[in-house]
């Protein structure tokens, strides 16, 4: 079997995953990012059959009837279940293959893990990858590949800073020498924001305002800071009261009121973080910025709150949604190179056949 795993592995492409809460994004080595799909998969509870992964299950979000279900298998950043992450990084790494490989794929896998998980969460993600088809798998922490993606020289005697905003968690990290030196995982990030404006549609408006349709408020208009300009969009949901369907104009200064207090406690992790970096590195931060990566690095204002709370300059990274996937394509492409960048492995590990 290993000697299977090995032929089938030199026709295999190479695979770094950046597992979100939200979309799963695929680099494929050679080629750059080819997939990026929300992490959802929708399964007929009845018989347990896998209906549809990634887009098509998206669109069947708050859409089906009662025996199908659209499952999100990772939750703040980590997977809630084991089984259904199986399948979706199977049918990724089958899309990435294409219908015309007939062998089955054996790729070496990079994963992007958040830095808070334990052991056990490190293993769930492994032993995941390998039961979708992976034949090697290298995990890494998230700020790491963030700050890699970015472009920032983290093997080198300086300090970086970099703040991952994703869907589940928020990762704030100083890195130096190829390692963390200061670093906090919080479960304050993009889906706590959707949540709050979901309790303002509830609280101020009487109205039931589903999870999408408050991403979609949180996109057109939600805001760290205030601002210049005053921004204004319709939400839609159910009335609470006669149970009939609804719709209010809901402000940029609203939805900035409804977040503040996640805003706060994210904004307050970083100066945490920046009190504890060590004189030297903190000069290097200083000259060299904080830089944001992930979805919520988007949300308008945060790097100007950031900056002010903290008197060091912010800059959002370039394409600050794939830098992670991008981190993990880097340590890919010259594995070598980033070896010591990996999470170092403290379970005991049984050998695949």
């Amino acid at each position: 079997m290993y000697l299977l795993n090995k032929i089938f592995g030199h026709f295999a492409k190479d695979i770094g995953v950046d597992l979100g809460t939200v979309n799963t994004l695929i680099y494929v080595k050679g080629r750059g990012i080819v997939i990026n799909e929300p992490s959802l998969v929708a399964i007929n509870k009845k018989t347990g059959q896998v209906l549809a992964i990634g887009r098509e299950a998206k669109k069947m979000l708050g859409r089906t009837p009662g025996h199908i279900a659209a499952i999100k298998p990772m939750v703040d950043g980590v997977i809630s279940d084991f089984e259904v992450t199986e399948q979706m990084l199977k049918y990724f790494f089958q899309k990435v293959h294409g219908e015309s490989f007939y062998l089955v794929p054996r790729p070496r896998v990079v994963i992007g893990i958040p830095s808070g998980v334990t052991e056990v969460e490190k293993k769930a993600v492994e032993e995941a990858a390998r039961n979708a088809g992976a034949r090697e798998v290298m995990l890494v922490e998230e700020p790491v590949a963030a700050a890699l993606g970015a472009r920032l020289p983290v093997q080198e005697a300086l300090g970086n800073m970099v703040v991952d905003i994703g869907g589940g968690t928020t990762e704030v990290a100083v890195i130096s020498l190829g390692g963390l030196v200061a670093v906090r995982s919080l479960r304050v990030a993009g889906e706590k924001l959707n949540e709050d404006i979901v309790q303002l549609a509830r609280d101020e408006h009487n109205l039931l305002l589903g999870p999408r349709s408050a991403e979609e408020v949180k996109i057109a208009v939600a805001s760290a800071v205030d601002l210049n300009e005053k921004l204004e969009t319709i939400m839609r949901g159910r009335d609470l009261v006669t149970g009939l369907p609804k719709e209010v104009t809901v402000t940029s200064k609203d939805v900035k009121k409804a977040i503040a207090k996640s805003v706060k406690i994210l904004v307050d992790v970083v100066r945490e973080i920046v009190e504890q970096t060590p004189p030297e590195l903190l000069g290097d931060i200083m000259k060299r910025g904080i830089v944001l990566a992930g979805g919520g690095s988007l949300l308008r204002g945060i790097d100007e709150l950031i900056n002010k709370e903290t008197g060091i300059a912010v800059k959002v990274a370039d394409d600050p949604l794939t830098a992670v996937a991008r981190g993990t394509g880097i340590i890919l492409e010259e594995t070598e190179k980033y070896q010591e960048l990996l999470a170092v492995k403290e379970y005991a590990t049984t050998p695949r056949e």
